[in-house]
């Protein structure tokens, strides 16, 4: 039985059970459509006779003029969403979002959870040891709290992609429909699979558009996809694609499911994944000057390589212009920034520093600025509040 359940939050159009209150979105969407051709603006049309709204509404929800429908948000309360789920529809650029953060939250067993007994004993095994990794290297530096979240992040490395997460999702009442649709879509095209990770996704795809169905969100003249669109996290043969570094850029990479997660936050990039064909697991750096540990590490994320742990490595695009890649530098080039995306970030810059060189780019001499640290090192930056932490400060950290 699935837990996954949304709620819609108050606002103009929400009825008292919960509901979206539909028409009343539809006939304000359908006034406006008419700002573009009536005298007298959008007063005018306030006061016009229901009938002609309802013509509009339903001129512009059959011809594909759709845009009008994204004049109305919808904030959703999204509980037990799977976090691959979440991944899915933030990939999408149009929404806000916030998220519960698995650096601040502890796990831990609860009844009917999809989280297995197993995945709560490797992930409190290795919740203490990353404890005493950490504390062993950094005691110095880093105060208990500090520590304790950088184990919960890495000790959720070991625990499925599908983990239930909280978010509150803000989007348009068009970008909402295209969303079920391109699911729908989705569900079609993969009925049939015998891959444990689709046959999942699937059906926590029908979860989500039955909870919109019971909150009377889908308007069918909107979940058309007349132009073929589909969920855009998806890449196909990604490994035969060519990275390309100029006033734009496109690269490719290896990161986990975590990793990934963080780099959908920059929007203005793009983002696209793979599962590998042979399976493959990060390694936390803190564990790495013990080989004992690394194989330990290897063993337990291995035994649960059905789930789709979330430190499984996929093949990932990410594709973008220069400056909106620099804004990333200036927000993960940082010693509270989780490592595996600064790792990541700061390997793309150097490729990126490479390539422009090679290229006799007029770029090769801006980027350079931004390759001798962290942000705090970048030119026309000053840190609100500095760490203190060498190791943090020259992107050599181990946790």
């Amino acid at each position: 039985m699935s837990n996954l359940k949304i709620e819609l939050l108050p606002s103009n159009f929400v009825y008292e059970d919960g509901t979206f209150a539909k028409k009343q979105a539809l006939l304000l969407a359908g006034k406006i459509a008419g700002v573009c051709y009536d005298k007298e603006g959008f007063k005018h049309l306030e006061n016009e006779p229901q009938e002609k709204t309802e013509r509009r509404i339903n001129r512009t929800l059959t011809s594909g003029h759709h845009s009008v429908y994204d004049h109305i948000s919808l904030s959703l309360n999204v509980q037990n969403i799977p976090k691959i789920l979440a991944m899915i529809i933030n990939n999408e650029h149009q929404y806000t979002t916030s998220e519960k953060s698995a650096r601040y939250t502890p796990l831990d067993y609860q009844r009917d959870s999809i989280i297995t007994e197993q995945e709560i004993e490797l992930y409190h095994k290795w919740l203490e040891i990353f404890k005493m990794k950490i504390k062993s290297k950094y005691g110095d530096t880093l105060k208990d709290d500090k520590i304790k979240k950088l184990a919960q992040e890495n000790a959720r490395y070991l625990v499925t992609s599908f983990m239930p997460t909280q978010m509150i999702y803000t989007t348009t009442l068009r970008q909402i429909n295209y969303l079920a649709s391109w699911m729908l879509d989705y569900i079609a095209t993969h009925k049939s699979s015998l891959n444990n990770f689709e046959i999942k996704l699937v059906n926590s795809m029908r979860d989500f558009i039955k909870e919109l169905e019971c909150l009377n969100i889908l308007v069918p003249e909107l979940m058309t996809n007349e132009k073929h669109r589909n969920i855009s996290l998806f890449g196909n043969n990604l490994e035969s694609k060519q990275d390309y570094f100029g006033e734009v850029y496109f690269t490719t990479y290896k990161t986990t499911f975590a990793g990934l997660a963080q780099a959908q936050r920059h929007r203005t990039l793009y983002y696209q994944m793979e599962l590998l064909d042979e399976k493959e697991y990060y390694i936390p750096p803190i564990l790495e000057d013990d080989l004992l540990l690394v194989q330990e590490w290897l063993k337990d994320i291995k035994s649960v390589k059905n789930i789709n742990p979330q430190g499984e490595l996929l093949l990932v695009s990410e594709s973008g212009n220069y400056d909106n890649f620099i804004l990333k530098c200036q927000e993960r080039l940082c010693s509270a920034a989780q490592l595996e995306i600064m790792e990541q970030t700061r390997n793309t810059l150097f490729k990126y520093q490479e390539a422009l060189q090679k290229n006799n780019s007029s770029l090769a001499q801006d980027i350079e600025k931004y390759t001798h640290g962290a942000r705090c090192t970048f030119p026309n930056y000053e840190c609100p509040n500095p760490c203190h932490f060498s190791e943090g400060i020259k992107l050599t950290r181990k946790i």
